[in-house]
């Protein structure tokens, strides 16, 4: 079947999603990456044929399909939990602990019996979102605010790359739905893919999601240059007999732990497609001062010095600003490290620590040596390089589409917002592909989309918030769902229309802050005039249980999950609730 959306309906008055589910012809994207061109002028009117096809270098070897349904592997079946009743304080070791069941909701549809039997896969994916592969030793970070917020620093920090690897392996691993056994399509990722905004964090993503030898350290090649090695007490001094305060919470000393964090790790890749979307750790450094930040933070970025304390007054105040989006050029932060300067530590200066612009991005993933098992671009095209656009849309599936957004907000701070340019490109896309269920995709929610400063490059533009974008998606039935991260939390919330136009909002934790999750979503026709999306999460392929004898890379992998359960000051509810977790989402078909 031509891929090229018909103007004409199907004979008979059949909707060709109807002929599609009753025939059962669904054909998952084979990494097939298309230009809707994304400019300010103009969309596609039609979908243009593949791009490039897979060759037999870059297309994975088929796997035995798992029979569906199936839990091993999945938080249906185990979560890592807290062995023993435990205090509720010191550190606790992790191990294998009961599943989260799937919950049924029908606040947008009801759930007939039957529908296991009648049920038709329409397509199968993946989201990562929020990995934050992090350049720990990059000396723009904001290492100094634990002085008043303990999570302002996490000890797992120097663990996100082979943590993120072990992710990747266990998609590898499984690589079909758990409901209805279809492989899966692609994993898209939703933004903050890396924190610093450094070229040396984005080397790192792109070499873990498609392939390649990685060394997580920049700076001097011998050695690490860090807060972990400080002597602080302000932080984990992992390899030092330093009574430091998360000692005193009961951290383990672990000798070897930051050669061991350095050292070269190897990521597999993965092995189907995969699709990026960007987020406010990859476009802005800190993931907050603006795409104009102040030169001198530019520089300070890859030279020899690096603030590691401050007082905590201090800490709390330079906090409130930052939060409070009162300094969204980095002005601020400049006059901050100015008069600190006696207060900083020699580093080894590291031009690869320097900021990425928005079009290194897009070039990365443009880039041959990047592309993995495809598309190439993953999703980006030269028509984002011509236009100066991170925004696209791409073949999920024979009668689904996908639209990926740029919620970040050129102006500055970490909530965010779409361009006027952007949202008409937005509702002229939807318009024209009212043949296709649509899932959106994007890094803010609909309630972090908050911040409408004007981007700097287009001071006449208008931004647009969370509350006008549900307003869009939902004056278009065929929007099913809107996929998000960025709050570091399950949370799945329906937004009901009342002429039709009620989708599920699908926002998934991060990959950085426990319990580390990466979500499966399946959808299904139910053959009754619903539609289901299957959500189900999984972990990285560490095992639950740590061995602190163990710093392999798969050991550093259990470690980091477990460091990140006993993190000072770290949230307890980022899991959600059961209604958040594995679950069924129903919908009236469109």
């Amino acid at each position: 079947m031509s891929r090229t959306r018909s103007a004409a309906r199907p004979a008979q008055g059949l909707h060709r999603r109807s002929l599609l589910a009753a025939a059962g012809a669904v054909t998952l994207s084979a990494g097939f990456g298309y230009a809707l061109r994304p400019t300010e002028s103009e969309a596609a009117t039609a979908l243009p044929a593949p791009t490039s096809t897979p060759t037999a270098t870059t297309t994975p070897t088929p796997s035995p399909t798992p029979v569906a349904p199936y839990t091993q592997g999945t938080t249906l079946d185990s979560v890592a939990t807290p062995r023993g009743s435990g205090s509720g304080s010191g550190y606790r070791r992790l191990g294998d602990g009961p599943g989260w069941s799937r919950v049924v909701r029908t606040e947008l549809a009801a759930a007939t019996s039957g529908r296991a039997d009648r049920r038709t896969a329409l397509a199968a994916f993946v989201q990562f979102t929020d990995l934050h592969l992090t350049d720990v030793q990059h000396p723009l970070r904001l290492e100094f605010l634990r002085a008043s917020d303990p999570h302002a620093w996490r000890p797992q920090e120097a663990l996100t790359v082979p943590g993120a690897v072990s992710l990747v392996e266990r998609v590898n691993a499984l690589r079909a739905g758990p409901v209805t056994g279809t492989p899966f399509g692609f994993v898209m990722t939703t933004g903050d893919n890396t924190d610093n905004n450094s070229h040396t964090e984005l080397d790192w993503f792109m070499k873990v999601m498609s392939g390649g030898r990685i060394t997580p350290n920049s700076g001097d090649p011998r050695h690490y240059e860090g807060v972990q090695n400080s002597g602080l007490g302000l932080y984990w001094q992992p390899g030092s007999t330093v009574r430091d305060g998360d000692k005193a919470l009961g951290f383990p000393r672990l000798p070897g732990f930051l050669a061991a964090a350095i050292r070269e790790v190897r990521s597999p890749g993965l092995a189907m497609p995969w699709y990026s979307t960007v987020g406010n750790h990859d476009f802005l450094p800190t993931g907050c001062y603006g795409s104009h930040a102040d030169s001198y933070l530019v520089d300070a970025a890859v030279g020899g010095r690096k603030l590691m304390t401050a007082t905590r007054a201090e800490a709390k105040k330079f906090q409130s600003a930052f939060k409070g989006a009162q300094d969204p050029k980095g002005t601020g932060y400049r006059d901050f490290l100015k008069a600190h300067t006696h207060a900083m530590r020699t580093v080894t200066p590291d031009e690869r620590r320097a900021p990425y612009t928005p079009a290194e991005y897009v070039k990365a993933h443009l880039d041959p040596a990047h592309q993995g098992h495809g598309p190439a671009g993953h999703g980006y095209t030269t028509a984002n390089l011509d236009a100066g656009t991170q925004y696209y849309a791409f073949r999920i599936a024979e009668g689904v589409l996908g639209i990926s957004l740029d919620t970040t907000d050129p102006g500055g701070f970490y909530e965010g917002s779409i361009g006027t340019a952007q949202l008409t490109w937005l509702k002229r896309t939807l318009t024209e592909h009212t043949d296709d269920h649509v899932i959106v995709f994007s890094h803010h929610t609909s309630t972090s989309m908050t911040n409408t400063r004007t981007d700097p490059a287009r001071p006449g533009e208008r931004r647009h918030d969370g509350a006008e974008l549900v307003s869009v998606l939902a004056a278009h039935p065929h929007v099913l769902a809107w996929v998000n991260g960025h709050v570091h939390k399950n949370v799945v919330t329906p937004h009901p229309a009342p002429h039709g136009g009620s989708f599920w909002e699908i926002s998934t934790a991060s990959h950085i802050d426990h319990p580390h999750l990466a979500r499966i979503i399946e959808l299904t026709d139910n053959g009754d005039g619903t539609l289901s999306l299957f959500t189900t999460l999984v972990e990285a392929a560490a095992p639950h249980r740590t061995d602190f004898a163990d710093l392999s890379q798969p050991g550093l992998a259990a470690l980091y999950r477990e460091l990140s359960f006993n993190a000072p000051g770290a949230h307890t509810t980022l899991a959600g609730k059961s209604t958040d977790r594995n679950t069924e989402l129903l919908l009236k078909k469109p």
